[in-house]
């Protein structure tokens, strides 16, 4: 690995959240860092360098694309760790999971995208446990702030005992078109995606001597979150479980617990009445096409929505009679703080001493408290918050 031309290979460069992480690792790569832009056209990939200022003209490009696989190979193969925002996911993310797999490469990417995790799942984490990639999913606002949020609260909660936690998540912002494409894919496809999921759970391995499981909760106002809360069935706490499952130090008996906060009750109203009915227009081709010509994938928000977009997720975790509450917040969470946890996965990957991990493994199993010091260092707060 140390002799590979390459630290970290930003691939999707071109897109909307890939141009922002390259902006971002230009002004806060670990000094030294040898990084390239990937991407499928050359002529982008020269504007995007050029955006980034004279100090950064020689920076590396490499032409790449998903329907090209001696490329893709390539790319996996010149560098220590790829970076993809390359989505959706399910249609255009198996082939670089594939080769970082295979060339022993460490991979991370921001889906949240739950039947292209499983399916990696099964396809190729037993592969990449062989040659050593470590095979990161959901590094950005899936899944970073709860499954290190998690991470940071069972840490302030005595060992070895049974856990419950709670996790509350409230957002102001706004989305890109390519958040938006995905989630259209990923309503449409529920039924193939729990199918996977079935699969994965028949064939994924449990602790034996531990219990771990998920709360789904109910709607109900809750005076701590901020607001009504009601359960948030995203890729979020399936991935604060594997942790759980994965670490010990999460206890003998652990729960998990995930709501979505809104201040008032008609926008939650609303807002499951908008879900279901994006759900049923997402089953049959002609609507699920209608829905996605409503927003362009190379859309985002402007600079100035981006500077007014915040995050809080509350955490409030009871162990015997240990109750602890716990806050990680940040700004604009889906696209200025997920390029910075998105980047800063890659790097700390790349540079920190970590677990000897491999395989597919989450967030807080592969990086866990390197990770977060990292992200604290680059202004997203984690805190205990008095009871």
């Amino acid at each position: 690995m140390s002799e590979r031309q390459h630290e970290i290979v930003l691939f999707g460069a071109t897109g909307f959240t890939g141009g922002l992480t390259a902006e971002y690792l230009a002004a806060h790569a670990d000094p030294g860092t040898r990084w390239a832009l990937a991407g499928r056209s050359r002529s982008k990939l020269e504007a995007v360098r050029s955006r980034l200022g004279s100090e950064h003209s020689g920076l590396p490009l490499i032409e790449a694309d998903v329907n090209d696989p001696g490329s893709i190979r390539a790319l996996a193969e010149s560098t220590k760790v790829v970076i993809t925002t390359v989505g959706p996911y399910i249609n255009y993310g198996e082939a670089l999971v594939a080769a970082c797999a295979a060339a022993g490469t460490d991979y991370v990417d921001l889906t949240g995208e739950p039947e292209f995790v499983d399916l990696m799942w099964l396809r190729y984490h037993e592969q990449a446990q062989q040659t050593g990639a470590r095979l990161v999913h959901s590094c950005g606002f899936d899944s970073i702030p709860y499954d290190l949020g998690v991470l940071y609260t069972v840490s302030h909660l005595p060992e070895d005992t049974p856990v419950s936690v709670e996790g509350f998540v409230r957002v102001g912002g706004t989305f890109s078109g390519g958040t938006y494409h995905s989630a259209v894919h990923i309503m449409g496809r529920l039924r193939q995606g729990a199918k996977v999921g079935r699969e994965r759970r028949q064939r994924e391995a449990s602790p034996s001597n531990r219990r771990i499981r998920g709360d789904a909760g109910r709607p109900h106002h809750d005076q701590f979150g901020g607001g009504w809360a009601v359960p948030f069935p995203t890729i979020d706490p399936q991935t604060v479980l594997r942790s759980a499952r994965a670490l010990d130090r999460y206890g003998p008996d652990f729960t998990y617990g995930h709501y979505l906060v809104v201040k008032h009750l008609p926008t939650l109203a609303g807002l499951a009445a908008g879900a279901g009915t994006a759900v049923a227009l997402a089953q049959l081709a002609p609507t699920r096409n209608l829905l996605l010509k409503l927003k362009d994938p190379g859309e985002g928000p402007s600079p100035e929505q981006r500077d007014r977009s915040w995050f809080r997720v509350r955490f409030r975790a009871r162990s015997g009679g240990t109750e602890c509450r716990t806050q990680v917040s940040g700004g604009d969470p889906g696209y200025g703080e997920t390029s910075k946890m998105l980047a800063q996965s890659a790097l700390c990957l790349a540079h920190d001493q970590l677990p000897g991990t491999a395989g597919q493994v989450t967030p807080a199993v592969a990086m866990g408290q390197a990770l977060i010091d990292r992200l604290q260092r680059e202004q997203i707060r984690f805190q205990v918050l008095e009871p």
